[in-house]
């Protein structure tokens, strides 16, 4: 086991090995790699053990360096596990490089069934007893994460001492069709509080839209930037600077060329890590399979439910006079079609779309009869996650605490330091 240090903290690198499928463990096995974090002024002592679980689906852990945001706080009391989720980072990725060795779309969608949470929590329940000697640990739940910690609850609560969840109380019953009709109001929300902050972009974004209705955008890289995709930069607006990093990005989207004015140079430079799935493929791929259960498809439901809601569609609104809607937290169609890293990936994408025979994730009856410590931050109006779905399903949840803010966006736990994580440990410590 490697072991280095950075400001403040010791770093250690852990390799293990589980099963690809938990329901065959004799079977193919796939590589976890999680960073251990300890405070450099006690590396050596017996903490509890607290792993945290990263937003997704298909993001690979924060590389934090020395104490940043809540990583400080949490190594006063604990020894950390920065685990990077299966297909993603350094565990066994799962991409457009990687998935052909697996076959073709329909071996490629079945492999990529078992990615989801309930397979997730497993591999944790199996680091879990290599780590801590089955002492029960501590669980920090981000976005996804949360959704991957409430799975947790309801399959494996004997290997929960706490858990922590910021962003990502799932609604337990809502087919994704219900998720993204919740959605599309609240991206409309945050695009029209945009629009009241920097009333100059009205005309910007209309401008750049009409350009790429005529002449989409090839990026550095081959991301085609049609409308649609322009338009989905309004996942931006779910975090907690993102209003004034869309400002700055629409501000300095043209310069005049011999020909005429163009797309800059600086603008496509900075559209384009935005968009592009390189390094999270799985975000796209299973971004609805993680709302699947029940024996119903998701069927591209984000898609399908968008045309409930003209006022998306780019063309009516340039046709008037009022602003371009933006988009996000969904996933389309379209996107395998202008994303290189998700071409190859579109048959099996489609596979999961249809597909029936998903697992349930919770057990409303087991988390009724909940006994494990739970504190949740549920943001006022978290673009990302239902607030009344996340506070429904913490009144199903016995003894969980809530603190509901409107201070922090979805990325509070990053944006804040240690505070949003001082005060779930507070709530959680409370007695049930």
């Amino acid at each position: 086991m490697a072991s280095y240090r950075q400001p403040g903290v010791v770093l250690s690198d852990h390799h293990f090995t589980v099963p690809l499928d938990h329901g065959d463990p004799a079977g193919e096995q796939i590589e976890l790699y999680g960073r251990e974090v300890a405070s450099a002024s006690h590396p050596d002592e017996d903490r509890p053990w607290l792993v945290y679980l990263e937003g997704g689906p298909g993001n690979a852990v924060r590389r934090f360096v020395g104490k940043q945001a809540w990583l400080g706080r949490a190594v006063q009391d604990f020894r950390v596990l920065l685990l990077d989720q299966r297909g993603t980072g350094r565990s066994t990725p799962r991409n457009r490089q990687t998935l052909p060795q697996r076959g073709g779309p329909q071996a490629q969608a079945d492999h990529l069934a078992l990615f989801r949470a309930d397979s997730i929590v497993r591999d944790c329940e199996s680091v879990r007893q290599r780590l801590t000697g089955g002492a029960p640990w501590t669980v920090l739940g981000q976005s996804f994460g949360g959704f991957c910690a409430t799975h947790y609850l309801s399959t494996a609560p004997e290997g929960l001492d706490t858990v922590l969840i910021t962003g990502g109380l799932p609604s337990l019953d809502a087919h994704a069709d219900d998720v993204y009709r919740a959605a599309y109001g609240r991206v409309r929300r945050k695009a029209e509080a945009h629009y009241a902050r920097y009333p100059q972009d009205v005309q910007r974004a209309r401008r750049i839209a009409a350009h790429l209705a005529e002449r989409p955008a090839r990026l550095p890289g081959g991301y085609t930037l049609t409308v649609e995709a322009f338009q989905s930069l309004g996942i931006l607006l779910g975090s907690g600077d993102g209003s004034h990093q869309l400002h700055y990005l629409l501000e300095n989207a043209f310069v005049r060329t011999a020909t005429g004015h163009e797309l800059s140079d600086a603008f496509q430079e900075g559209v384009r890590p935005i968009l592009s799935f390189a390094t999270h493929p799985l975000y796209a791929v299973l971004h609805e399979a993680i709302y699947a259960q029940g024996g119903r498809p998701t069927e591209w439901a984000a898609e399908r439910v968008r045309a409930k809601f003209p006022e998306f569609d780019a063309a009516t609104a340039l046709a008037g006079d009022g602003p371009l809607m933006f988009t996000g937290e969904t996933i389309h169609p379209w996107h395998f079609e202008v994303d290189p890293a998700l071409r190859p990936l579109r048959e099996a994408a489609e596979l999961l779309a249809s597909r029936t025979d998903w697992a349930p994730l919770y057990d409303p009856a087991r988390l009724a009869a909940n006994e494990v410590p739970v504190a949740a931050a549920v943001y006022h109006d978290d673009m990302y996650v239902d607030t009344a779905h996340s506070l429904r399903t913490a009144r199903a949840v016995r003894g969980l605490r809530t603190w509901v803010t409107d201070e922090y966006e979805h990325d509070g736990v990053r944006a804040s330091g240690p505070r949003v994580l001082d005060r779930l440990l507070a709530l959680a410590r409370q007695e049930l």
